[in-house]
């Protein structure tokens, strides 16, 4: 392991030997920049106090060795070598386009977002960055990341998949590790893209909720349904809303019977909650199961919410996900019902293998300031 990466920084440093000239920085008067120059003032700031294509003055050698640079790079031009500015904007296509029409994009500009989804930002330091122009589940293909980032001198760092971006949200930063790399090498790596991009943004898409709340105690009037509130708050934050919702005994028919008259009325998801235990008075499991639908899971590794249910009943048109809901989904501030709702609201199909996954990140530390989703909790997606 060590040897591949030893020989990865070698070649590194042999192809910036090969490809520029190095200079002192006292007799650079007149040269062109090759790449910018960066400034670090801690607590201040990082920025590029030169930028590539500046002509060095008699004026910038002070400022020059102020940071540290008492040598430089020339850029010698050749033409099988790119440079590291035009090299990240290759990145960035392999990022947000694909690269089957690379070569034809590259005429028109950089911006080609997936369906005008994400765009760059401006080349700074040799790094450019993917930003989201809409809001929506952040789809991320991890096996072609890997990939690009085995293939050595290049490099593409993400946010975690199957979480919520906002439009203007920072997606990926990529960059390649030397100054110049060779384009060769550049173009098999984005081969690798050939059929798609890394990313993806699927917009939030369900609109129309049923809630089927069960449970004796409520429905006889023994207490108040505090459970409804809760979620018609969270899936009111991907613009969805209420549009159907029935009170049932532990009658597991008529628990049945509502989630169909709810499919009927045109609901695009639909929520059972409680009377998901083990208990011989919950019957919503099996309520779920008589509706034909099929389930993909009946527990998950998830604390809090390990009683959750997920199955998908196919009305013809659409599959609706019917969904079974423990009552930590009510009274705990996160649970797998917050992990698996961008998901659903983004009709991005689940599956049993992925609840599996969710085991590791898959604890809730119930903190007393919550930071999710920027925390661990439910990262195993």
């Amino acid at each position: 392991m060590w040897f591949g990466i030893v020989n990865i920084y070698r070649d590194n440093i042999i192809g910036v030997w090969d490809y520029m000239k190095l200079m002192k920085t006292t007799e650079a008067v007149g040269q062109v920049l090759c790449h910018d120059i960066t400034q670090i003032i801690p607590g201040v700031k990082k920025d590029a106090v030169f930028r590539k294509g500046h002509i060095i003055t008699k004026e910038d050698i002070p400022v020059l060795l102020s940071v540290g640079k008492d040598t430089i790079y020339i850029w010698e031009n050749d033409e099988t070598m790119m440079h590291e500015n035009e090299a990240a904007e290759v990145l960035y296509r392999m990022s947000a386009c694909g690269t089957k029409k690379i070569e034809a994009d590259t005429q028109s500009g950089v911006s080609c977002g997936t369906a005008s989804k994400m765009h760059p930002s401006s080349v700074k330091e040799g790094k450019i960055e993917v930003i989201a122009d809409c809001d929506g589940l952040l789809k991320v293909d991890s096996k072609k990341l890997e990939k690009v980032n085995s293939f050595g001198e290049l490099m593409i760092a993400t946010r975690h998949g199957n979480t919520t971006v906002k439009k203007g949200d920072k997606l990926a930063g990529t960059r390649i590790i030397p100054l110049v790399i060779k384009k060769d090498k550049l173009k098999e790596a984005s081969n690798i893209c050939e059929d798609g991009p890394i990313l993806d943004i699927k917009p939030f898409v369900v609109r129309k909720a049923a809630i089927i709340t069960t449970g004796n105690e409520v429905y006889h009037g023994r207490i108040q349904d505090a459970f409804t509130p809760v979620i018609e708050k969270k899936i009111a934050e991907f613009g969805a809303q209420m549009m159907f919702h029935e009170v049932f005994d532990d009658d597991d028919k008529k628990i049945t019977e509502g989630c169909l008259r709810a499919i009927e009325a045109g609901a695009e998801i639909v929520f059972c909650t409680g009377g998901m235990s083990v208990d011989p008075d919950d019957k919503t499991p099996l309520a779920i199961k008589n509706t034909g639908a099929r389930i993909v899971s009946y527990g998950s590794p998830v604390l809090p919410g390990a009683m959750f249910l997920l199955s998908y009943y196919d009305a013809g048109d659409r599959l609706v996900p019917i969904c079974g809901l423990p009552g930590c989904a009510m009274y705990n501030k996160r649970t797998i019902f917050d992990i698996v709702l961008p998901r659903l609201m983004a009709r991005d199909m689940i599956y049993a293998d992925e609840l599996a996954g969710l085991g590791e990140g898959g604890l809730c530390l119930n903190c007393d300031v919550c930071t999710f989703p920027n925390c661990g909790f439910g990262k195993g997606f």
